[in-house]
């Protein structure tokens, strides 16, 4: 059955010449059929990839209001979906793992209680200390690489920076943490690519979980994972699927989120050396402020997150000018809203001192990022320790050689090969030796 205003959504698409969606040459540069959709068909009714049927948000007003409206639930429940799309939204494996009951998929009073929960131990006083561990971190896998003169900066360090700080705070073991970077490295490889291999990791993480759970309650330490353990044994209500879905979306959605936020960042500097200098410059003269706005500019600019994770109407509703059905999937473009230039002036220049930057790359309202903090912190310990050790660093790839991730909801590189002066030659061109 046809939805109402699908059937005039899809045919003004068709008639006017829009954009093909989803292709390979989409991924690399969604910006011009974002911009052509936010004139034309701002709230588009579109077939996904994976054969879902879903409404595409892309003005900022437009998204600001659905990402704050209740009557767009997080619950798949919501969802209306034929037999062809049985499963095809949210995390793939995360139904079979019974790993569904967390925040991204849940709504108040659940959301509310569970949201409440992870605040009481995912504090901005939490982050703040652990920022010593992110400069160790950072250092450490720069440190292997230095002398090499190239790298692949996804690969040997966006990557693993995060999972390895994730894994710290939630208290997942030194010992065990390889197996984290490889079950996380399955979910990034097969973003919008085959299901199997990333349900495998889930079911793999999910059984981790469980144990360490076990573990945590016999011996809690200072982490994450003890302190919702601590939480539910103290009058709160948390059970143990709840108790591990939490850790597992904490840790989905604080690692590739920050991959991607440094991958892209580091792209955007070395793509426009006047703002990279700027930016050199002020780390230079001990002044963190451009540091700071720029972050800030880069998550607008070419953020991590595409398109905001799964909402269902709850009942029929106007949005954009649209009807939405009860039960129909939306998705708000973050992407195309933090390009609006009813917005922002000049929204597809990068300008890292930009001051009036209510970006949506973390979303808005009672869903908004919980990990929004530690991301921001690795991104800026990243991008500063990277221009000062590396100064010269340059990239080793014709931009249009670069291939982005095909997934739906992340936007983010497949690899990024730089070259620098490796530390051994900048310490025999200092005069001093390299030994």
């Amino acid at each position: 059955m046809t939805r109402p205003g699908a059937a005039d959504a899809a045919e003004t698409a068709r008639g006017s010449g829009g954009p093909e969606l989803f292709t390979w040459e989409f991924a690399t540069d969604p910006y011009p059929a974002y911009a052509w959709l936010r004139e034309n068909s701002p709230v588009h009714r579109t077939t996904l990839p994976s054969g879902v049927e879903a409404w595409l948000v892309t003005r900022y007003a437009d998204a600001r209001q659905a990402l704050a409206d209740q009557r767009l639930s997080k619950n798949p429940a919501h969802h209306d979906e034929p037999a062809h799309a049985k499963g095809k939204t949210g995390i793939p494996g995360e139904r079979k793992a019974e790993l569904m009951t967390h925040l991204l998929n849940i709504d108040p009073p659940d959301h509310t209680r569970l949201r409440r929960l992870v605040a009481k131990v995912f504090t901005p006083r939490r982050v703040a200390e652990f920022a010593p561990r992110v400069q160790e971190l950072t250092d450490r896998l720069i440190d292997r690489f230095a002398h090499q003169g190239s790298a692949d900066l996804i690969h040997d360090f966006a990557f693993p920076l995060p999972i390895y700080a994730i894994c710290d705070l939630l208290g997942v073991p030194r010992e065990d943490q390889d197996d984290f970077r490889d079950w996380a490295g399955m979910m990034i490889r097969h973003g919008g690519g085959p299901r199997g291999g990333v349900a495998r990791s889930v079911k793999k993480m999910r059984g981790y979980l469980a144990e360490l759970i076990h573990r945590k309650r016999l011996d809690p330490g200072d982490d994450l994972i003890s302190g919702l353990i601590r939480a539910s044994d103290h009058g709160e209500h948390l059970t143990e699927n709840e108790a591990a879905a939490m850790a597992f979306i904490l840790l989905f959605a604080g690692f590739e989120t920050t991959v991607n936020l440094i991958g892209n960042g580091v792209y955007a500097l070395l793509t426009h050396p006047e703002q990279r200098e700027r930016l050199q410059r002020a780390l230079a003269q001990g002044d963190t402020g451009l540091l700071e706005t720029g972050v800030e500019e880069l998550l607008r600019f070419d953020g991590p997150v595409e398109l905001a994770t799964w909402r269902f109407a709850t009942e029929e509703m106007a949005l954009g000018g649209q009807r939405i059905a009860a039960g129909d999937p939306v998705l708000v473009v973050l992407a195309a809203a933090d390009r609006d230039p009813e917005r922002f002036e000049h929204p597809d220049t990068l300008d890292l001192s930009r001051r009036d930057n209510q970006h949506l790359g973390y979303g808005h309202g009672i869903h908004y990022c919980l990990g929004a903090p530690l991301a921001r912190l690795e991104g800026r310990t990243a991008l500063a320790t990277l221009l000062r050790r590396l100064p010269d660093l340059r990239l080793a790839a014709d931009p249009a050689d670069l291939r982005w991730r095909g997934g739906l909801i992340m936007r983010g590189l497949r690899t990024l090969p730089v070259e620098f002066t490796s530390a051994q030659d900048a310490t025999r061109t200092d005069g001093r030796s390299a030994l």
